[in-house]
């Protein structure tokens, strides 16, 4: 199985931005993570970091016949990016979304995930792990 995990803008500023809600390590330390996580279950993973909304459209379109489910973490354009939806919709791939924070508990603009419409699971507030859950429901609903 392959999976691909897109995070959005300013993942790339972990353990700097906010620790109080995003925590202290940096988004190297959550890449590497993800790697273990993977290795530890025998899937092959990609991991892509953009702050450009385009960029996570057309790596979302590039996946398209190369993965075999999606874990994203939209950050900000979770609440506004319709053209991550909509990609997510186009290209059908099982997608998991992952948020480090509890964003049901924030602010309020923070309650619609546009990108969550496409999702199968939403896995929110529990940091670094969410990814690990991500990728066992990934494992678990479609593995081969």
């Amino acid at each position: 199985m392959k999976i691909l995990v897109i995070n959005g803008p300013n993942l790339n500023m972990l353990g700097i931005r906010e620790p109080g809600i995003y925590g202290s390590e940096s988004y190297e330390a959550l890449v590497a993570f993800i790697g273990r996580v993977c290795v530890d279950r025998g899937v092959e993973v990609e991991c892509f970091q953009s702050n450009h909304e385009g960029a996570i459209v057309d790596r979302i379109q590039a996946a398209y016949g190369a993965v075999d489910g999606i874990v994203i973490n939209p950050a900000a354009y979770t609440h506004t990016s319709v053209a991550i939806l909509d990609a997510l919709k186009a290209v059908s791939i099982p997608a998991v979304e992952v948020h480090l924070s509890d964003v049901s508990a924030r602010e309020a603009f923070r309650q619609v995930s546009y990108a969550g419409m496409a999702c199968e699971a939403t896995f929110a507030g529990h940091g670094f792990d969410g990814y690990r859950l991500a990728v066992e429901y990934l494992v678990e609903h479609h593995g081969k």
